[in-house]
């Protein structure tokens, strides 16, 4: 059967509105039930809370009762202790009040008797007042009539008694002062020698004493004559190219070449063996050879200044520096050739320096160029220790160097230990055995000057000049210089000589003071 839409729909509405009546239904008792089942859940769960609560109370209650007791029973235990510690400070603060009584009696007394002893203080010291203007006037009287008897008043007396008291002083000062001089010097010369030896065992050097003149062989009488030339015209050549006197005269087969500047000497002597060898001997020739002669010899002086450095291990000095040293091949000091003296200086400076612990390098340096100066001709003026500072400044070396070659004769203050040891090192060069020869003009005038030096000097009876100069025997007056006085009369002495002498090596003085007592038996 066919059914029309809208019948249809009414009947779904219909179903749909009975579904839905029948739901509410359903859940408005579903729900009941459940309202019903919650209230009683609630109502057993109050009941339980209830019972719960009243047991924590309960249980609570006893517990604030046992704190409650336990707290009772501290506080009273407590109590106790508090009022047994405070019955003990009472004990003790009473012992204290008696111990103070005790001491406040003692110190009541005490005060008693400082104030009994202060008044007999003050007593004491009224009499001391009293016994002080006694005693001040007694001593009044007693220097007025010392005074009197002594013929000197308090103050020359006092001015008397310091003088006696600075002579004593004195006296004491210069036997102390010789003493403290012997211990040191015997200390001082112990490590002296020692150095000095093994400086001067490590140093070994020939010595050639030069003169002033040059002897060439000939090899026949026949070339006397023509040196001498016609009319003397070869020999003249001679001379003015080289400035050295041409001596021919009765010694066999020899011409005698004399002259101050051993450069033209050695040129002289090198110009006139060639041209013998040559046989040509004339004003031209002997100019060519000289002129010749100078250029060999400026190189070979060049090749002797850096074969002396190369020796002595000293390195980057000046050119000029350098050729001034070959130039001391040439020269002599006392008959000894300076640049063999100046390696030997240095040499000595350097083993000195590693003994002592100081720079071997500018030891060595030092040592070598100390007498650069006596390279310069006489036409420059002045000291060749001081020429050799000027030069060695102007040539770059440092302060140090330069002190040490114008210090090294005293002429300048030292500086540093090398300057000591250079002037140590030249003196000990120097004064060794045949190193150095003088005139004996030279030799008479030292001992004179020596022996005048020693005479200026107040109560020095006589001196006497000894062991070839190198010391002194000064007898003095015993009356008038004293044993301390003695040792500082030879110190002023040697200060003296130091300062206007010029000699080599060292002056030994020695004073003799002497006493005797002369009496006759009769």
């Amino acid at each position: 059967m066919f059914l029309h839409p809208l019948v249809l729909v009414g009947m779904s509405m219909s179903f749909v509105v009975a579904g839905a009546v029948v739901a509410y239904v359903a859940i408005r008792v579903r729900s009941n039930n459940l309202l019903g089942r919650a209230k009683r859940e609630a109502a057993q769960t109050l009941s339980d809370a209830e019972r719960d609560a009243a047991t924590m109370a309960k249980d609570a209650k006893t517990h604030v009762k046992e704190l409650e007791i336990d707290l009772r029973a501290k506080l009273e235990q407590e109590g106790r202790e508090l009022r047994k510690e405070i019955a003990g400070l009472e004990k003790r603060i009473l012992v204290k009040e008696e111990s103070l009584d005790k001491r406040a009696e003692s110190l009541d007394k005490t005060a008693a008797a400082l104030t009994s002893q202060e008044r007999e203080l003050v007593k004491r010291e009224k009499g001391l007042d009293k016994e002080r203007e006694r005693i001040t006037a007694i001593l009044s009287e007693q220097t007025r009539k010392l005074e009197a008897i002594a013929g000197l008043t308090a103050e020359q007396a006092k001015k008397e008694l310091f003088l006696q008291l600075e002579n004593e002083v004195k006296r004491e000062s210069a036997l102390q002062l010789k003493r403290t001089e012997d211990e040191l010097r015997e200390q001082a010369e112990k490590k002296a020698k020692w150095i000095i030896t093994e400086a001067i065992q490590r140093c070994a050097s020939d010595h050639v004493a030069e003169s002033t003149v040059s002897v060439v062989d000939l090899p026949n009488e026949d070339m006397k004559g023509r040196i001498i030339g016609r009319e003397g015209r070869n020999i003249r050549a001679l001379e003015n190219a080289t400035g050295i006197n041409v001596i021919i005269d009765d010694t066999p087969e020899a011409v005698i070449l004399s002259g101050f500047d051993p450069i033209r000497r050695q040129i002289a002597r090198l110009s006139l063996e060639r041209l013998i060898q040559d046989g040509r001997i004339h004003p031209a020739r002997i100019e060519e050879m000289v002129e010749k002669v100078e250029e060999e010899l400026a190189q070979s002086i060049k090749e002797r200044g850096e074969q002396a450095c190369l020796d002595a291990d000293v390195h980057g000095l000046h050119p000029e520096i350098v050729k001034l040293l070959g130039r001391l091949s040439y020269r002599t000091s006392y008959g000894q050739n300076v640049l063999q003296h100046s390696l030997e200086v240095s040499h000595l400076c350097g083993v000195m320096a590693a003994e002592l612990g100081v720079s071997i390098k500018d030891a060595r340096r030092a040592g070598l160029i100390h007498d650069i100066g006596k390279a310069l001709t006489h036409e420059v003026e002045g000291s060749h220790a001081v020429l050799g500072h000027d030069l060695a400044k102007r040539y770059g070396e440092n302060d140090l160097i330069a002190n040490a070659v114008g210090g090294h004769h005293g002429e300048m203050p030292m500086n540093s230990i090398i300057a000591v040891l250079v002037q140590a090192a030249d003196a000990l060069s120097a004064a060794r055995p045949g190193a150095r020869s003088e005139t004996l003009q030279t030799y008479i005038k030292r001992l004179e000057q020596l022996e005048q030096i020693a005479d200026q000097f107040p109560g020095v009876e006589k001196s006497f000049a000894i062991q070839a100069g190198r010391e002194v025997r000064v007898v003095v007056q015993p009356e008038k210089i004293s044993d301390a006085e003695s040792s500082m009369l030879a110190r002023d002495i040697a200060r003296r000589v130091e300062t206007e002498m010029t000699y080599p090596g060292q002056i030994r003085v020695t004073v003799v003071r002497e006493t005797r007592a002369v009496e006759i038996a009769k």
